[in-house]
């Protein structure tokens, strides 16, 4: 619709600024516009910035970087309660590994990346279900994050939006827009080579795909995930679309 909000706010200090509204469900709504979005850090805001992120209203911030990356970028909005969700980044790490090894390659770069995935799912439920229990006291107007706002980001956008009831192929979608809108900042990891940078820098069906084929091995199914692992049974899950969907 022409008279929608836009979805991507194009701000100075955040490339990957979005909204997760006006998605259709399975049973005819839509999400609702201005309550939850997803970012790249808010570290770099200018003044500029902080004033339409302020005009959104957001008030809570769900933060997934480890230690490290949350202290190289503090949050630069001091009315914004940040909540801190850690996953602690593993795959420049293992990049490194491989290229000392000699053994470094842009489809090693691939797997290292959908390994991550798995791992959100293997090792991170927690905090997951975490957000999910923040998400159900209706905090919103908020925003998901972590440092590029496309991995640990993209699958808690993908994992709110299954249990808003969003179709798989608009989940998919909004997933992709990653790369149409981030800009990569990737001078941390300058020594390796392009192609690896490439695969790192960006976002493609087979990560998130890799995540829920975990779902799939531990769970058995994305239903079964949702209960167990996140701790969403039916009232969890009506009371989450009561909030964040219209009709």
């Amino acid at each position: 619709m022409s008279d929608s909000p836009a979805r991507h706010l194009a701000l100075q200090g955040a490339s990957n600024f979005r909204d997760l509204g006006g998605y259709p469900t399975a049973d005819g709504r839509v999400t609702r516009w201005r309550h939850l979005f997803r970012s790249n850090h808010l570290g770099q805001l200018t003044t500029a910035d902080i004033e339409i992120v302020r005009a959104l209203g957001v008030r809570s911030a769900f933060d997934f970087r480890g230690v490290e990356e949350r202290a190289a970028g503090v949050c630069m909005m001091n009315d914004i309660t940040v909540h801190s969700l850690p996953i602690e980044p593993t795959v420049v790490a293992a990049l490194r590994a491989e290229l000392a090894q000699g053994t470094l390659t842009a489809p090693v770069a691939l797997d290292i990346m959908r390994e991550s995935y798995r791992n959100y799912v293997r090792h991170n439920t927690h905090s997951f279900r975490t957000l999910f229990g923040h998400l159900l006291e209706d905090r919103a107007p908020l925003v998901i994050h972590c440092t590029a706002g496309k991995d640990r980001t993209g699958f808690a956008s993908a994992l709110i939006l299954h249990a808003l009831g969003v179709p798989d192929h608009v989940i998919a979608e909004d997933y992709l827009l990653t790369n149409r809108h981030y800009k990569r900042d990737l001078s941390s990891a300058s020594d390796l080579p392009a192609d690896v940078l490439n695969a790192i820098g960006s976002v493609e069906a087979s990560y998130l795909a890799a995540a829920f084929e975990a779902v799939g091995s531990e769970y058995g199914d994305l239903d079964t995930y949702l209960r167990d692992g996140l701790k969403l049974g039916a009232a969890e899950r009506t009371a989450l679309r009561d909030r964040y969907l219209q009709a």
